[in-house]
């Protein structure tokens, strides 16, 4: 038998079967199939998919317009709106990467991520105009500003004092810019489907940011595996509860274009508008943390639903308690993980018919755990971090997870010890996280990265809270660890031993004050427990998982 292939160098990649892979294609599709059914809703505005295809042409050629090139960072700050929304599709159509910011992060970081992303150009919701100028009169002297574009909304106004604003500083407004776009606009493909799509950032680290870059291809992946995975129908109707900039809302702002859906747009989340929304609009998807299930479960206006929602959750620690009292209301809960750096969530606690047969918080238990690699994802495992090899598969041995597919980032933006570290050499992305797999192959995370703290869905560093604490004058040393939350998953917890010297002794009160203003509200410790002092090693190092132990023997806020 001959062992020559059949394969000869006349089959080989060509221009008709090898387009770049790019989730821009379904916005065009979806106004073809889709043109007169809803696209967005927001309060009284609604849009038709054929009116979204032509507003984001339209946004994509006044971009270009004005300067923007291929690989120019386009940043925006604003909360789910149509805006927000658009600029998934119009920024990279002009050829542009797109960075969404965090609404919860303050001037300081802001400032610090937009130098270190080089931005040409910041959409801006009217009401964090101020927070972004704020960020802006920290750029050093010789930095080039980005430009200002201002999203006017009247649904703002509520939120800030920012209502009545001067747009000298603004190049242009949003609804401006629309208007003197070509809706002909021949959209800018990618050269390459490894071309930057998006800059997400993944912490507010003022001394090392990292930019996680996502490319064309590895975004179309993930698009799909998403709804494939969650078994998202054709025109389904999409609550947004999730941030869009949060991992750009798990995808679903290009995967709800694949499939017709309408995109439900809320400027902040609500517990009773979730539920008058759901029944105005005949929700049937939404995305959220489990602080997002703690609050629909415990709001006092929480009627059971007349027809299943379901429901993502990912990002946090999920409860199997949050999981059953959400689901008695109506909701079916999907558990899934993921990462920034993935591009949303890529393992899932995909289900099975035998586990209906199970009681209730039983079943809760099993749902509770992040379960297996998505369609897409080509490997999952947990490895022993001294030897490299898979643990044991009996629930009990851990070791760190990692990860193996077509959605984990192109890298680190400017970053590339941090890009290797995280990759290596044997094709495993290592994900800091720890985890067990149990007998029946499912994935169980049983913590972060052991300074990593994540509260509402937020990483957040103690080492930054470290150093705040540290620089009040009447701390001598102070650790920062994690605290359970029944509202928020998990909240800073402070352990501070003071200085012997002090004549009068700050209380606990007069540290939390002290790193308001310092700090973004979300990374403030809750609680404070001082200390003559803090536990330490015979090398001096502070033993933080003693700490971590102490603040589970406190209990949840």
């Amino acid at each position: 038998m001959s062992s020559k292939s059949i394969c000869n160098d006349d089959l080989k990649p060509r221009s008709a079967n090898s387009p770049p892979l790019t989730p821009l294609g379904f916005l065009e599709r979806a106004a073809t199939i889709y043109g007169d059914s809803p696209s967005i809703i927001y309060g009284d505005t609604t849009y038709t998919w054929s009116e979204t295809h032509h507003r984001c042409l339209q946004l994509a050629s006044s971009l270009s317009s004005s300067g923007i090139q291929r690989g120019h960072v386009v940043s925006v700050i604003s909360p789910n709106t149509p805006p927000m929304y658009e600029l998934h599709f119009a920024v990279p159509m002009a050829g542009a990467i797109l960075n969404t910011i965090n609404t919860r992060l303050d001037a300081p970081t802001i400032s610090v991520l937009l130098c270190h992303s080089e931005s040409k150009l910041i959409f801006v919701d009217q009401a964090y105009y101020a927070l972004i100028q704020d960020a802006l009169a920290l750029f050093p002297p010789e930095t080039n500003r980005p430009m200002l574009v201002l999203i006017a909304d009247d649904a703002a106004a509520e939120e800030s004092s920012s209502s009545v604003l001067i747009e000298g500083d603004c190049v242009d407004s949003y609804e401006g810019m629309i208007r003197k776009g070509d809706a002909e606009f021949q959209w800018i493909w990618p050269a390459s489907e490894w071309d930057p799509i998006v800059l997400n950032y993944t912490s507010g680290t003022t001394s090392s940011p990292k930019g996680v870059v996502h490319c064309h291809r590895g975004s179309f992946i993930v698009t799909l595996d998403m709804l494939l995975e969650w078994g998202v129908p054709k025109q389904s109707v999409y609550l947004w509860t999730l941030p869009m900039f949060h991992c750009n809302g798990w995808s679903f702002t290009w995967g709800m274009a694949a499939v017709g859906g309408t995109n439900i747009c809320i400027r902040k989340f609500d517990a009773g508008l979730i539920y008058s929304l759901i029944r105005r609009h005949q929700v049937t998807h939404l995305c959220g943390a489990p602080v997002v299930l703690n609050m629909l479960a415990n709001s006092p206006s929480n009627p059971t639903l007349d027809w299943p929602v379901k429901i993502l959750t990912a990002g946090a620690p999920l409860p199997a308690a949050v999981v059953f009292h959400t689901e008695s209301l109506g909701f079916d809960v999907t558990h899934g993980y993921g990462l920034t750096e993935t591009g949303g969530p890529v393992v899932f606690c995909s289900w099975k018919a035998q586990w209906n047969l199970l009681p209730g918080m039983e079943r809760a238990r099993m749902k509770s755990r992040q379960g297996v690699r998505a369609v897409a994802m080509t490997a999952v495992d947990v490895v022993d971090s001294n030897t490299g090899r898979s643990v044991k598969q009996d629930g009990v041995s851990m070791g760190e997870v990692v990860l193996r597919g077509g959605s984990i980032m192109v890298g680190y933006l400017k970053d590339p010890e941090a890009t290797a570290k995280s990759m290596t050499e044997d094709g495993w992305f290592f994900t800091g996280d720890v985890g067990v797999m149990h007998p029946d192959g499912y994935l169980d995370i049983k913590d972060r990265s052991k300074d990593v703290i994540i509260s509402g869905g937020e990483n957040l560093s103690s080492v930054e809270v470290e150093s705040i604490l540290y620089a009040n004058p009447s701390v001598n040393e102070a650790a920062v660890v994690a605290r359970p939350d029944e509202y928020w998953g998990e909240t800073p917890c402070a352990f501070v031993s003071l200085r012997e010297e002090l004549a009068q002794k700050p209380t606990k009160e007069e540290i939390i004050e002290y790193c308001i203003g310092k700090l973004p509200r979300f990374m403030v410790p809750k609680t404070v427990v001082f200390m003559t002092e803090l536990p330490k090693t015979s090398t001096r190092k502070i033993q933080k998982y003693l700490l971590r132990e102490m603040a589970m023997s406190i209990g949840p806020i």
